[in-house]
Order: structure tokens, then C-alpha cells, then sequence
């Protein structure tokens, strides 16, 4: 079977949106081909700074024949009903169509469609253009010819105005390449504001900038790679992760490793090489978590210390894109400059922000001893962030109108998560007072951590400094959750004020683009019940909080059952997609999570226990026997039937039936006592009791008696078994 290779190949993609976007197009095109009617063995996706590549392998070369019988209209029905179902069915006249009987409902017309199946070439033609054009970038551009006005027109190409390509960065080359494994392949040459898709591309762009011709995806991999690039992010981040592990050995140091960085640094080079830099001693008077984040956030490098030691070392590790001739040494250079020039800002504010005390060590100790303050001490910070009415939106006030909201609700969730309520308190009212320190001002990426080391400074309790810092996080998929209960209570109600309050102005996330990152404050929030084990009602907690006046003050916005409601299916959502990413599937999510559902760690749980339980041998037979009770109750319920709630005893005829109601209403109630206690391992035990009395049922049991109180009897333990598993979950949703 013949496989497809696509690149699409730009100017330099931000390394923090190439791993979603090579997701999302495997996504589009395998969903788009086959909607269309073809299937494949596998896909996977590739990415680096300049391209996003798929190999699609085992591609069918075409789609299947279809064949579809629409039924119409009664032959003797109206003349208007019958034009309808010929315009519908695409016939000329009746003519074209079958007259089929029935022998309650008579003869009637049915058509009979035939769609021939179409090469896999023509159908990737007509789907690449518009996944590209309509691709979800966060941002995009336009640019080239193309993007002139209307009606212009140069080097043979027609201005689109704004509806010319929009693409993250201009976009330069398409390779898309089809055949089998050992024969030639073909281009499939589509077409998108004059770029056609091809089958060459080029290799790094100082080292290899010739054009490359491909064939199919072993040679392209091969022959970037002999360009100097490559092509996969994960090895990529292997290189740099042990080549920088081995040059700080070297030097008598050890890497401060940080995931974070290294999945963007690999998104900023296709040929890795590791450099060591360094800068004067005297800065590691610096707290090292400042110097450490200076470093990164600005230079994109990583951090050094002694083997063994906790303190930094003054050496850094750099990751370059080229090999440089004079083996890196005048890119040591320039990024050492830029590093010592952002650590001494770094130290001025420092020094500034804490009174003028130029030792750190210095400031601790006379701290300790003489009880002094900072010159301008966290609680005059934040009064002065209130009088000042620094805004934090236009429709939600300002930050210190927010800080009151969060410390209103850090109250109420102090309790829930065991936190002490003075400390939740105390950390609520000081966790914005650094931005207006003069080090965030100048720094912004360093807010929560310099309140951190400020409170610590006037000697607040540890969990408040500790919340201080962590109530921004976690801050992404792969950032750390807080641990300390007072940070965990101001965490969330920091991120729980902020999605209400967007969703109260209708400020939501559409598609692609979430310009306040509130998915990734509901992730976090997901993140913190599930890891932290917190038992939280979401919605319930809102609703009986004062929203109007805890949450949004004198605003006057509605925060009513329908606002938060939608905000609970938000994180359903959100949950859906963490949930996911743990290995859970995506119909064992889908059966526990119900609308209603706001205490996303028992939904976990549940999703849990059924995952152990359907792949059991009793769960995967109480399943299959469920599906069919369910499936009968449907094709009744679809015919208008009303199934009675009970069972009678009196009309049980057989013992198979009456068997399986004794087993239903054991397992029924010791079902029901354990999810009470909340042990649901416990309550699928308790259903898997049903399998033996269920097979029994449908082995010997004809539901459809001749007589009608039999049938429907029969039809109400049918019920009575969907009412016991749905207890749990629900069964119809899960894929055999």
C-alpha cells in the first residue's frame, strides 16, 4: 500500500506552538482522508524551527464504491413530497428510482446511489488546501504577492487581499510525495497563492541551503539529515539533554536540567550544539532562583552548579544552530554580554527592591537579629497596586479589586482543602504586592518569585512566601503542582476568579484562540484536584458562594447557573484532555462524565475503576450483555413503547428471569453502598455478579412474549438492568 509524505516548510515557527501544530495537522488530514472514504496503517508527525512533516503509511490507493438505498416517499404520496425526495436523491424522475413493499405501509420508492471511488491522489488534492488555509494557528500573517489588494496583480500571481494564505510565518515550500514503498512516487501538485507542492525541500539554512529532492520518506530523513537537520524533536532534545549533561561533568559541574527549556530549545535549532559560557562570580550574590530564571527566560539557556551542590556555579549551557568554525566562540561570547548585562539589571533591582542592602546573606542576618523590615515591606506594595488602580481588565476591575475577590474566595476553599484559614488568608492579601517591585517591573517573568523571597525577607510564615509564588502554577501540562494546602487554596481561587470572571463578560476561548489563557488556568485547576486529591464541587461551591459580591464586587455582572454551568463543561473538557494524556480512553471518560458532574476527582476515580473493570473477562461479558439490553430498550423506546419503572414478581415466569431480578436487586444495592463510600472498585465488584444471571437471561428467556404483560414485565428487567449499571456508568458508551 502506498504511502503519503507532506511538508509544509516556513520561516522560523515559535518553538512554544510547533509540537500543537504538527498534532494538529496529523489530526486534519488523517480525519480528512478518511472522512473521504480511505484508511491507513499509521501516521506519525515531525517537527523543527522551519517545518511541520507527516508520513502516513499504508494509505489505500482509493476509496471504496459506495452504495447507499434512501428510502422515500409512498407511491401514492403527494406530487410535492415526491419531487422532494427526487431532488434530494439527485433523480430526474421516478423512473430512476425502485419501488419497494411493505406490507403494512405499502409500496414506496426507494433510491438507489452510487458513488464511485476516487483515487487517493485526487482526494488529497482537494483536502490540502483548505487544511492549510484554515489551519488553527494561535497567530498568523499574511505576506507575499497574494496578500495585495484585489484586483492587483504581480509575477503572474492575483492579490486576495484578505483572503490571501494566512500562515504563523511566510510560508516557503510544500513536498507532497505518494507511491508505494518500492516503486516510484508521484507529486500530488495542489495549489495554495502560488506555492505548488513538490517534491523538493532544503536542509539547514547556513549549513546545507541547496535544494533537496525527495522520493519518499526514508530518503527525505536521510538526506536532512546529511543537510544538518533533524528532523526528530525528541532526539533532538536527547543530543542536548547528554551532550549538556557531559560538558558540565567535564567542567567539574552538573546540569540544572528543566524540561520546560528543553522542549522550547528544541523548537529553536535543527543542529543542536552544545556550548559552555560564563559570567563574572559576583553575581551569585543574586538568589539563584533569579539568576537561574534571568538566564533562561532571556537567554534560553540553562544553569550550572558544583557536583553535588545546591548553589549555582557562574557557568551556563547555550545550545547554538550551527557548528561554528571557531568552534563557538564568539557565540559564547555575545550571549556571555547579553547575560552579564540582564544579571546586573537583575542585581540593581534586587538591591533596590530590598532596601539598598547589597548582600543578601547581610539583609538575612540583620533580619534575624534586629527584627527589621524591608524599606517598603509587601503590605505597602499592595496597597499602593490598590490606590493606584493599576487595571486588571476593563470589565473586572482592578488588581487590587481582584485581590479581593481571591482572598473572598481562598476563604471559602481554605476549609475544603485543609488549609489553615489565617495563613490563606495572610497569602491572599500579599500575592500581587511584587508587581510593584521594581525587580518584576523590570522583569515580569520573576513575579511570584521575587514575593516569595520578599516575604521571606520580612518574615512571613513560610506557606504564605511558598503561596506567593506558587499560586501561579502550574502554569502548563508539564509544570509543577503546588503542595503546601495555603497555596493550593490561593491557587485555585486565583484561577477560579479569573475563568469566572471572563466567562461573566463572555470573554471565552473560540477555536484557536485564548489570548488570557484561561485553558490553561482550567487545566491547572484540574490539575491541582486530581494530583493534590482535592475534593471539590465546582460548580456547587460557585453557586453557593456569593459570586455577585464576592467575585465581582461592584461590577454588576450576572454570574448565574447558566454562566457557571457552561464553565463546568469547560472543564469537563479540560479534564477530558488530561485524562487523555494519563492513557485513560476516551469512551471509559465518556461513560462516568455526565453533564452534572462537578467533582472531577470521583469522575477520575470512576474512570479509574472502570478501566480495570471492562477489561476484565466478567466486565467484558456484563458489558456485552448490558449493550443488548440497552439496545432492545432503545429500539422499543423508539417505537414509543413506555417501559413501567418496576418489576412485578407475579408475572416472572422462567427461572432464568427470575434469577437475574434477584441478582439485580443484590448487586443493585451493594452497588449503590459502595459508590456511598466512594469505593467504586468495590461497586463494579458488585455489578459483575450480574454477568452469569444476565447471559442465563438472554440464553433462555424470549423477551418478546406472546403475551403483552409478559413482554412488557420482561422489558422492565431490561430497564432494571441498565438502571443497575448506569449507576456506575454508562455502559452503551463504551466500544466493545
Amino acid at each position: 500500500m502506498p504511502d503519503l509524505l507532506l511538508e509544509l516548510r516556513s520561516e522560523e515557527i515559535p518553538a512554544r506552538m510547533q509540537r500543537k501544530a504538527a498534532g494538529d495537522l496529523k489530526k486534519l488530514v488523517t480525519d480528512a482522508l478518511v472522512e473521504a472514504g480511505l484508511t491507513y496503517e499509521g501516521a506519525r508527525e515531525y517537527w523543527t524551527p522551519r517545518r511541520l512533516t507527516l508520513d502516513i503509511r499504508g494509505l489505500t490507493a482509493r476509496s471504496a464504491d459506495q452504495r447507499e438505498e434512501r428510502k422515500g416517499p409512498r407511491t401514492d404520496a403527494p406530487e410535492k413530497a415526491i419531487e422532494g425526495f427526487l431532488r434530494g436523491a439527485g433523480l430526474s424522475s421516478v423512473s430512476e428510482a425502485q419501488v419497494a413493499s411493505d406490507p403494512k405501509k405499502g409500496d414506496f420508492y426507494v433510491a438507489v446511489i452510487s458513488k464511485p471511488g476516487r483515487p487517493a491522489e485526487r482526494i488529497i488534492a482537494d483536502v490540502m488546501p483548505g487544511i492549510i488555509r484554515d489551519f488553527p494557528w494561535p497567530k498568523s500573517m499574511r505576506w507575499g504577492a497574494a496578500s495585495m489588494p484585489k484586483g492587483m496583480r504581480y509575477a503572474g500571481i492575483e492579490g486576495k487581499g484578505s483572503e490571501s494564505l494566512r500562515w504563523v510565518r511566510p510560508l516557503q515550500s510544500i513536498v507532497c510525495v505518494f507511491g508505494p514503498e518500492h516503486e516510484e512516487t508521484q507529486v500530488i501538485p495542489f495549489e495554495i497563492d502560488g506555492i505548488v507542492a513538490g517534491n523538493v525541500t532544503y536542509g539547514h539554512r547556513f549549513h546545507a541551503p541547496e535544494a533537496i529532492t525527495v522520493r519518499r520518506f526514508q530518503d527525505y530523513v536521510s538526506s536532512l539529515e546529511k543537510a544538518k537537520v533533524m528532523l526528530d524533536a525528541e532526539r533532538r532534545k536527547d543530543v542536548i539533554l547528554h551532550d549538556a549533561r557531559d560538558l558540565a561533568f567535564a567542567n567539574g559541574l552538573e546540569l540544572v536540567e528543566d524540561e520546560g527549556l528543553l522542549e522550547e530549545v528544541s523548537g529553536l535549532v535543527e543542529w543542536p550544539h552544545v556550548l559552555m559560557g560564563e559570567f563574572e562570580p559576583e553575581y551569585l550574590e543574586i538568589p539563584s532562583e533569579i539568576i537561574r530564571l534571568t538566564i533562561k527566560t532571556n537567554q534560553k539557556c540553562f544553569v550550572t552548579r558544583p557536583q553535588g551542590g545546591e548553589s549555582l556555579s557562574n557557568r551556563f549551557i547555550l545550545v547554538s544552530n550551527i557548528e561554528a568554525k571557531d568552534g563557538g566562540r564568539e557565540i559564547i561570547h555575545g550571549n556571555g554580554k547579553v547575560v552579564r548585562a540582564r544579571l546586573s539589571d537583575a542585581r540593581h533591582f534586587w538591591t533596590r527592591d530590598q532596601g539598598d542592602m547589597p548582600d543578601l546573606d547581610t539583609l538575612v542576618e540583620s533580619a534575624r537579629k534586629f527584627d527589621l523590615d524591608l524599606k517598603k515591606p509587601l503590605d505597602q506594595r499592595m496597597a499602593k497596586l490598590d490606590a493606584l488602580n493599576v487595571t486588571f481588565h476593563a470589565k473586572l476591575g482592578t488588581q487590587g479589586q481582584r485581590v479581593a475577590r481571591i482572598r473572598d474566595l481562598a476563604a471559602q476553599l481554605a476549609p475544603i482543602v485543609g488549609a489553615d484559614a489565617a495563613l490563606v488568608d495572610r497569602a491572599a492579601v500579599l500575592v500581587k504586592a511584587d508587581l510593584r517591585t521594581e525587580a518584576v517591573g523590570e522583569f515580569p517573568e520573576l513575579q511570584g518569585l521575587m514575593g516569595r523571597k520578599y516575604a521571606a525577607l520580612q518574615g512571613e510564615n513560610p506557606s504564605v512566601a511558598a503561596a506567593i509564588e506558587d499560586h501561579y502554577k502550574p502554569q502548563g501540562p508539564t509544570d509543577r503542582v503546588p503542595d503546601d494546602k495555603v497555596a493550593i487554596a490561593v491557587a485555585l481561587a486565583d484561577k477560579l476568579d479569573t475563568l469566572v470572571g471572563f466567562w461573566a463578560i463572555d470573554e471565552k476561548p473560540t477555536g484557536s484562540k485564548d489570548p488570557y489563557a484561561l485553558r490553561r488556568a482550567a487545566l491547572g485547576v484540574v490539575r491541582i484536584l486530581l494530583e493534590r486529591k482535592v475534593r471539590l464541587p465546582i460548580y456547587k461551591a460557585l453557586l453557593e458562594a456569593n459570586i455577585d459580591a464576592a467575585l465581582l464586587g461592584k461590577l454588576e455582572l450576572d454570574v448565574n447557573e447558566e454562566v457557571l454551568f457552561d464553565l463546568l463543561s469547560f472543564f469537563h473538557d479540560r479534564l477530558k484532555v488530561y485524562l487523555r494524556d494519563m492513557g485513560a480512553r476516551h469512551d471509559i471518560i465518556d461513560a462516568v462524565l455526565t453533564p452534572d458532574a462537578d467533582d472531577l476527582l470521583l469522575v477520575a476515580r470512576r474512570a479509574e475503576a472502570l478501566t480495570a473493570f471492562v477489561t476484565s473477562e466478567d466486565g467484558r461479558n456484563l458489558l456485552a450483555g448490558t449493550k443488548r439490553a440497552v439496545q432492545l430498550l432503545a429500539a422499543e423506546e423508539k417505537k414509543g413503547t413506555v417501559i413501567a419503572d418496576g418489576v412485578a414478581d407475579e408475572l416472572l415466569r422462567l427461572d432464568a428471569e427470575k434469577a437475574l431480578w434477584a441478582a439485580i436487586k443484590v448487586a443493585s444495592k451493594d452497588a449503590a453502598d459502595a459508590i456511598a463510600g466512594e469505593d467504586f472498585l468495590s461497586a463494579m465488584e458488585a455489578l459483575s455478579k450480574l454477568r452469569a444471571p444476565v447471559d442465563t437471561f438472554f440464553e433462555e428467556v424470549l423477551v418478546n412474549d406472546e403475551d403483552a404483560a409478559i413482554r412488557a414485565n420482561r422489558l422492565a428487567l431490561l430497564k432494571a438492568i441498565r438502571e443497575a449499571t448506569g449507576t456506575v456508568a454508562d455502559f452503551s458508551k463504551i466500544v466493545s
